[in-house]
């Protein structure tokens, strides 16, 4: 008796809280949402809401609380209502995850992928085939109601962006499939092999959206039903840990390593990063008619991303996203992206947003977020294939912002961090599953080789950051990969010794991660001149022999050539006029130190400026010039003798900061010619130029000016023969690509995407 009286209590207690919780909502709520949550027109329905099933109960507080920008206001209460309100919201767009359907886990997943032939059309946990929409996250997006309905009448819950199509074209002939995306004057089509088409309307005569599902209502018996249901609504976004081993394909490689003409699928465009392209379409006689084509925004800026473009689609990025356009139109097909990590967690260019690129394989895109996890995508949908974590313990002083690189079936990245302590790694993942196949230390622990260059405990927080994309011989097999300064920057009292591997090119091979040779630029560097440059791989006839040759414009005002199969020091030159704290190399590449430029706790005036002679933006090289160009800078700064910081800018009235487009000569290093940049002087992150270039075989160098403008220069001569003024802050380089054989140029501005390509014919 007394249990039955319990349990008429707790059912009476749980609807009047319910009820309590309704009438909170009805007066706080309803005059723009309805009092049963429907939506008026001052308010969208909160009813099977797919942006309020992927928000978490606190997610939805802080709505509450806060509002959203331009539109809802923060709504006043005390936390307990907004937390009674924000639950009810969740109930109202409970998922099929949340339901916990019973069933046979294991055989719905089997039946998926075997009986069902699900699999043949869907991608789920990173399994099957991305001709259709991909199920991933399917038990987060749909109801129990909508899931079933899905399975028995999928032409009543068609897919966004898997509308049915069928195209006439032009040509003759016909193509069906899905419209991912389409504008007014524009298609971006998926035919149910999966191959995209990105069409115009001056490609076809008549599309027609086709009634019904390519899906068929599902064949089952009840048992088998139930199952899959179950094991669908469990699907909610989360990697599989363990995706089954897949052998490389040596083609998704090779694609990589011997580009398709008008392909740029990594991020220098090709291997031995020398950004030239031998596209020639776009020459100096009618560079001058480049117009405009698309302009595509996101969400962020300075935008430092290098666009890759395979199959005719393009993939960009900015802090935590991925976007694939449709190179010709700008149009977008997917996006992936994830919260920004908050203030506090990260430091470094990651924590203000900085994200160089992606790279390709095969049907995957590869990306590293800012807080150092590699990421990878499905090439077609944007699905999260996998995640890793790069850094064994991530810490705040952890973070990253290069595009990583692709090695037969290895995706390698870096990570950034070296300005606050970290001990630096190059790190290599399989492409398939995210394993882990090598991990290289930029610094060593005591007792390893390279440790009898530091004399102190700054060895176990040495810096050795690596943050810029290497580089890939194929003739050699050798991978080459920069490393970042040593930590403390300008304090090297506990750091005694050259500081080995910081500052350095490293050649590795990429098969096992091992060390085959170094070379160390700025030895025991104290005004972060660190050596995260593109090393730049290029055969060229040098001193009268034909060499494999390693060229590194480097942050300390210093144009070397290595051997690049020995890492043998063959020349180096200064390519900036202020440099005062060398008298020059010797014979091994070492620098001469002149006296008294160490930082001091006063402070000490070094040439270049702490910002380098260069950085991080990419130079080209072009072997029919024989030039090597790079956006180089004239500047000190003033060193003092910190743990942290311990610059600041000279701010000479009489002596500015200046830079130079310069073409440097490979085989004397001496400056061909150069163009003054006129704009602003503030060396910070957020100003100046740090535009990189590009060249092509039809002698053209393209680039970013100081004052905002998008301009192409004679390669041979330096002359300017075309500009088009974006009024842009570059942080990013150009590209080129064709589409339907049409060669586009393109590059990153602000927080846009441009495209240019000449007039049609």
């Amino acid at each position: 008796m007394l249990f039955r009286t319990c349990l008429v209590f707790l059912v009476f207690a749980t609807a009047c809280a319910a009820a309590e919780t309704h009438a909170l909502f009805v007066q706080h709520c309803a005059i723009c949402h309805g009092s049963e949550a429907g939506g008026t027109d001052r308010g969208p329905s909160l009813l099977d809401n797919r942006r309020l099933r992927a928000r978490s109960g606190e997610d939805i507080a802080n709505i509450i609380r806060k509002g959203t920008a331009g539109g809802m206001p923060g709504i006043p209460m005390a936390d307990e209502s907004v937390g009674a309100i924000a639950s009810y919201v969740r109930t109202l767009n409970a998922t099929a995850h949340e339901s916990n359907l019973p069933g046979d886990l294991a055989a719905g997943e089997s039946f998926f992928f075997g009986r069902g032939q699900c699999a043949s059309c869907h991608l789920a946990a990173g399994r099957g085939s991305a001709t259709g929409p991909d199920l991933s996250r399917i038990g987060r997006e749909l109801t129990v109601a909508e899931l079933t309905q899905s399975l028995a009448d999928p032409a009543a819950r068609l897919t966004p962006g898997y509308g049915r199509v069928t195209v006439q074209l032009k040509s003759g002939g016909e193509l069906q499939g899905y419209a991912r995306n389409r504008g007014s004057h524009d298609l971006q089509l998926q035919t149910l092999d999966g191959k995209f088409h990105f069409l115009t309307e001056s490609d076809y005569t008549r599309l027609t959206f086709d009634a019904g599902s390519a899906m068929p209502a599902l064949v089952a018996s009840a048992e088998e039903r139930t199952n899959l249901l179950a094991w669908l609504s469990r699907l909610n976004g989360e990697t599989n840990p363990k995706l089954p081993p897949q052998a490389a394909n040596p083609a998704d490689f090779a694609a990589i390593l011997h580009p398709k003409s008008g392909e740029w699928p990594s991020y220098h465009g090709n291997l031995n990063g020398n950004r030239y392209s031998t596209l020639d379409q776009i020459t100096p006689a009618n560079v001058h008619r480049l117009q405009l084509q698309w302009i595509h925004p996101l969400p962020y800026q300075p935008l430092e991303t290098t666009p890759l473009v395979a199959d005719g689609m393009m993939f960009v990025t900015g802090p935590n996203l991925v976007s694939a356009l449709d190179a010709r139109t700008g149009r977008e097909v997917w996006r992936y992206s994830r919260p920004r990590n908050p203030a506090g967690t990260i430091s470094g260019d990651a924590a203000i947003g900085a994200n160089r690129g992606a790279a390709l394989s095969g049907d995957r895109v590869f990306f590293i977020t800012d807080n150092a996890h590699m990421i990878c995508l499905n090439r077609l949908t944007g699905t999260l294939l996998w995640d890793v974590a790069m850094p064994e313990k991530p810490a705040k002083e952890f973070g990253a912002t290069s595009a990583p690189l692709v090695v037969n079936d290895l995706v390698i990245g870096g990570v950034g961090g070296g300005d606050q302590g970290i001990r630096g790694f190059i790190a290599a993942y399989h492409v398939a599953t995210g394993e882990l196949a090598w991990r290289l230390w930029t610094v060593p622990q005591p007792g390893e080789p390279g440790s009898e260059t530091w004399s102190g405990e700054a060895i176990h927080v040495g810096g050795g950051a690596t943050w810029l994309t290497g580089t890939y011989d194929a003739e050699t097999g050798l991978l080459y990969w920069p490393t970042g300064n040593p930590f403390p920057d300008t304090d090297g009292t506990d750091r005694k010794g050259d500081n080995l591997y910081t500052n350095c090119d490293l050649a590795i091979d990429p098969k096992t991660g091992k060390l085959v040779w170094h070379f160390q630029f700025t030895p025991h560097d104290l005004h972060d001149w660190d050596a995260n440059q593109v090393p730049v791989l290029v055969n060229a006839k040098f001193r009268g022999r034909d060499r494999k040759l390693l060229l590194h414009a480097n942050r300390n005002g210093y144009f070397y050539v290595l051997d690049r199969v020995t890492g043998e020091f063959l020349q180096g030159t200064p390519f900036v006029n202020k440099l005062n704290w060398a008298s020059g190399l010797d014979g091994a590449g070492r620098p001469m130190l002149k006296p008294n430029m160490d930082p001091t706790p006063a402070g000490v005036v070094a040439c270049p400026a702490v910002r380098g002679a260069t950085n991080w933006f990419s130079p080209a090289y072009n072997p029919q010039t024989n030039l090597f160009y790079v956006m180089s800078i004239e500047d000190c700064s003033i060193y003092r003798q910190a743990r942290v910081g311990g610059f600041h800018p000279v701010n000479d009235p009489l002596d500015p900061t200046k830079r130079y487009l310069r073409a440097i000569d490979v085989e004397t290093g001496n400056i061909q010619w150069e163009i003054e940049q006129i704009g602003p002087t503030e060396l910070s992150v957020v100003a100046g130029n740090y535009s990189g270039v590009m060249t092509t075989a039809t002698n053209l160098v393209f680039y970013g000016e100081a004052s905002g403008g998008f301009a192409a220069v004679a390669a041979d001569t330096g002359k300017t023969l075309w500009h088009f003024e974006a009024g842009a802050q570059w942080k990013a380089s150009p590209m080129t690509y064709t589409v339907n054989n049409r060669q586009y140029v393109a590059i990153a501005s602000g927080a846009n995407i441009l495209s240019f390509a000449l007039p049609e014919e």
